[in-house]
């Protein structure tokens, strides 16, 4: 599995395992409203927001 963290500029983000036919099935994710990430629950790769990234209102 992945320990990296993707930094990202949106709060909702998809992971497909990034394996091609050896990754997973598509999920999308929403970061968490309080430390803006996420690991996804398939291959535990991290999501982070981008430092300075502007989250939309009703995100």
């Amino acid at each position: 599995m992945d320990d990296e963290t993707i930094e990202v500029e949106t709060m909702t983000i998809a992971c497909d395992g990034g394996g091609g036919p050896l990754g997973h099935p598509n999920v999308f994710l929403h970061l968490d409203d309080q430390t803006h990430d996420i690991a996804c629950p398939y291959c535990s790769k991290r999501f982070q927001l981008k430092e300075g990234a502007t989250i939309a209102a009703g995100h």
